[in-house]
């Protein structure tokens, strides 16, 4: 295996691994709950004024996917659509009660990954990150090049 394979299986195994990991909590303490709606929940809770067309752009899902997606979580009374008094034509989201007790304990859970993560990363210099930020930020635009280069726009029906 060349240095450039040897990096890409690395980075593979890295998220891998990580979102194994990861997953034993998220599927006990948010069991029920799929990581589309989890997500979906996140992004709403974060951000005021939330509607179908900001959640597609941050999740790059369709619009349609999107609303799919709402209704589901609306019907499951975890989020509730509003409209602004000066716009009837926009519909925006925010979290209900159940909604906003989703969103704390995935707020609680990355706080713990991180809490898990943080003594690797203390060993890490600013060299290394450096350098990794560096590898990270050329590697993401050549890739948008090459999207750009099929002309097409990089929606993803999931995250």
């Amino acid at each position: 295996m060349n240095k450039e394979e040897q990096v890409m299986a690395g980075l593979w195994n890295i998220f891998k691994k990580r979102m194994w990991l990861d997953s034993f909590k998220m599927k006990d303490r948010l069991r029920g709950y799929n990581p589309s709606e989890v997500h979906c929940i996140a992004f709403i809770g974060e951000e005021d004024d939330s509607n179908v067309t900001k959640l597609a752009e941050s999740f790059e899902m369709t619009r349609g996917a999107i609303s799919k997606l709402t209704k589901k979580l609306v019907k499951k009374e975890l989020i509730e659509s509003y409209q602004k008094p000066n716009n009837n034509k926009e519909v925006y989201f925010r979290l209900t009660e159940q909604g906003k007790a989703i969103f704390m304990i995935h707020e609680e859970l990355h706080r713990e990954f991180k809490d898990r993560d943080h003594p690797f990363f203390k060993q890490v210099t600013e060299e290394q990150f450096n350098v990794i930020l560096n590898f990270a930020e050329k590697y993401n635009m050549h890739l948008d090049a090459e999207i750009k280069k099929l002309g097409v726009d990089m929606k993803l029906d999931h995250f």
